[in-house]
């Protein structure tokens, strides 16, 4: 049998002769996209398990999705005699999780792109009343994704059980246009995440990862001074500069959703000592304190922290997090420095709040 990606075998149980391995794969995909009647009566005879030590852990937001009446395993392939793929097929629900439900976001964080969102949402995803979704869904800001529908939305979220909260991640919202009015369409009292960082330095991230995006696929890019840059003078039409100008995006959020339904979190805090703003946001969120300093630990080498679960394996963002940023002329640093600096207050009496930035 071929499967994408490596593959990593977990059994169900020791003496389970009967029971077949699971293989976790990148795509889930084989010859096959059908189960055979007869084959799911084999699989119902796996639940309930044996014994603790027989029933798979996994998580939810890494590996699969939980549907109720049946669970949907996205990412897996049984190994049976005629290699059938898990991606179309139903298994039967444990009663563990008998009750778990894909549900609407109770809390998104919206912005800013390069400012620290995929960190934020794996610390939150440490906390055990989390359910975060595993990938950006772009459904607020794409309108080939909008016209599917709440449904569609529904279905890409990971399956929660009663009393976690669904959280979703996607940056561009933050500076698109009718994401605000279409997010509390959804849900008036949906609850917003920003997390930001220093503008300049979000700049400098943002022209690094097309950069690097464009190296990849072995395409020409400008340099970042002729993007910047016109007749000497900060060239306010490139687009990485204005996702940086925060406060003409917060103000359009802010005719469609009171300030104290917004949380801001600082980006730069959040590398350095990432555990009192998580505290924060715990209490805004409305979740009983679970996660601390256990659940850290600094990894020298990268020159961050990385993440601890409770019961889990260590692990740290990919390598795309940290990587060193284009560099930028003195000169050229000074002059955002100075283009940046009443757009900058003008975000700080917004938020009531203010950030050591250039």
């Amino acid at each position: 049998m071929e499967a994408e990606g490596k593959e990593v075998e977990k059994n169900w149980g020791k003496g389970g002769g009967a029971r077949q391995p699971l293989v976790h794969t990148a795509k889930g995909r084989t010859a096959q996209d059908t189960e055979k009647p007869e084959q799911k009566s084999h699989l119902s005879a796996m639940w309930p398990p044996r014994a603790s030590s027989d029933i798979l852990q996994m998580r939810i937001t890494h590996h699969c999705h939980w549907a109720a009446p049946a669970l949907r395993l996205s990412s897996l392939i049984l190994l049976l005699p005629t290699c059938l793929s898990l991606e179309e097929t139903l298994l039967p629900v444990p009663p563990a999780v008998a009750n778990a439900s894909q549900g609407l976001p109770g809390a998104i964080i919206i912005g800013v792109r390069k400012g620290g969102t995929r960190a934020l949402l794996e610390m939150l995803d440490l906390h055990p009343a989390v359910a975060a979704a595993p990938a950006e869904v772009h459904f607020f800001d794409l309108d080939e994704n909008y016209r599917h529908g709440l449904g569609w939305y529904r279905a890409q979220m990971p399956a929660s059980l009663p009393g976690q909260l669904t959280v979703e991640k996607t940056p561009g919202y933050f500076a698109s246009p009718k994401a605000p009015a279409r997010v509390r369409h959804m849900d008036r009292a949906v609850r917003l995440l920003l997390i930001v960082r220093d503008p300049v330095q979000r700049l400098v991230s943002d022209y690094t990862q097309v950069l690097r995006n464009r190296q990849l696929r072995k395409k020409p890019y400008p340099a970042l001074e002729e993007l910047l840059l016109r007749q000497g003078r900060v060239n306010p039409g490139y687009r990485a500069l204005q996702r940086s100008l925060y406060h003409l995006h917060l103000r359009r959020w802010l005719a469609h959703f009171p300030r104290a339904q917004i949380h801001v979190v600082d980006g730069d805090a959040l590398v350095r000592d990432p555990l009192p703003e998580l505290k924060r946001t715990e209490r805004f969120l409305g979740l009983p304190a679970r996660i601390g300093a256990a659940n850290f630990y600094f990894n020298a080498t990268k020159g961050f922290y990385c993440l601890r679960p409770l019961g889990g394996h260590d692990r740290c963002l990919d390598e795309s997090k940290g990587r060193a940023h284009a560099p930028l002329a003195a000169a050229v640093l000074r002059a955002l420095c100075r283009f940046f600096r009443e757009p900058n207050h003008t975000f700080f009496r917004l938020v009531g709040r203010s950030f050591d930035w250039c």
